[in-house]
């Protein structure tokens, strides 16, 4: 009988690695691709996060809105010799973590784009978070001018319905933000009211938010 013998074979280890490349370039395509995922995913959530926290600590500027305006007399001739302004207006902070510090206020009253009158309005104060402040002053003799000539416009306007009035208040501001304080802003609210032939602020004009910006 005859017998077949089998020699061994040897393999070449590098044959093996040449044969074993194409499963590992089939799941290195899948790996990159899972890890791209997993990074814009947290990049992703990390942004909402960032987002979030930006929402909660912006600033909110103040809101100033004019609750009352009258003007006593302004019906009458001769009023001017004992001319007054009575005013006031609220100052609100929108923020619901965030104070605001103010330096002194002032104030100044405008007709016609000239000043006829201003005053210091408060002393430096801190406001909290979600709180009204009243601001409330009377502008008379010794910090108002008007004389018969500037009373006599005052009445001229009112044949058209009513005489226009600008009151701005000023003051230096800086925010609170959990443990520190930011740069302080110049801020400047400007109202714009109205009153008609008694002298009172007129409705569309009562509670009306005046616009504030800020100057460095």
């Amino acid at each position: 009988m005859s017998s077949t013998t089998h020699l061994p074979v040897r393999s070449n280890p590098e044959d093996r690695q040449v044969r074993q490349q194409p499963t590992a370039r089939r799941h290195s395509p899948r790996v990159y691709k899972m890890i791209c995922a997993i990074f814009l995913a947290l990049l992703f959530l990390v942004g909402i996060i960032v987002f979030i926290l930006w929402l909660s600590f912006r600033p909110h500027r103040p809101k100033f809105h004019v609750r009352g305006f009258l003007v006593p007399g302004l019906d009458k001739a001769h009023g001017f010799e004992n001319a007054r302004v009575i005013f006031n207006v609220t100052d609100r902070n929108p923020n619901r973590k965030i104070g605001i510090y103010y330096d002194a206020m002032q104030v100044t009253l405008f007709y016609k784009g000239q000043s006829i009158g201003g005053t210091s309005l408060s002393f430096p104060f801190y406001q909290e978070p979600k709180n009204t402040t009243m601001l409330s002053s009377v502008l008379g003799r010794a910090t108002l001018t008007v004389n018969n000539q500037r009373w006599m416009e005052f009445r001229n306007d009112l044949t058209g319905g009513m005489v226009v009035f600008r009151i701005r208040i000023t003051s230096t501001i800086r925010f609170k933000v959990s443990k520190w304080d930011t740069k302080s802003h110049r801020m400047h609210a400007n109202c714009k009211v109205g009153v008609g032939p008694d002298g009172s602020i007129l409705a569309s004009y009562k509670d009306k938010r005046c616009p504030v910006y800020f100057t460095s």
